[in-house]
């Protein structure tokens, strides 16, 4: 992870390569998140996407967005995937 803060405005930026393995729908293997996060004055963006082509073993093919939400200071993820075969 690489990441910037100019706490004295409110703005930097971060970026991260997160490699996660374990089971999704039953199907085992590991796939790699790309994050992408802006901070612009207060105001936050925030970009976490399955690295195209990065998907191992039974989650090859794999493809697909990542949600944080942060609640009461609980972080939930909300994983938008799809599983496709292989080419």
């Amino acid at each position: 992870m690489l990441a910037f803060m100019n706490r004295d405005i409110g703005s930097g930026a971060y970026v991260a390569m997160e490699r996660v393995q374990g089971t999704l729908d039953g199907l085992h293997g590991s796939f790699l998140l790309h994050h992408c996060g802006t901070m612009q004055r207060g105001t936050s963006g925030l970009s976490v996407a399955v690295v195209h082509d990065s998907g191992q073993d039974e989650l090859a093919g794999l493809s697909g967005t990542l949600q944080i939400r942060i609640e009461e200071g609980k972080h939930y993820y909300d994983f938008d995937y799809q599983l496709s075969s292989a080419t």
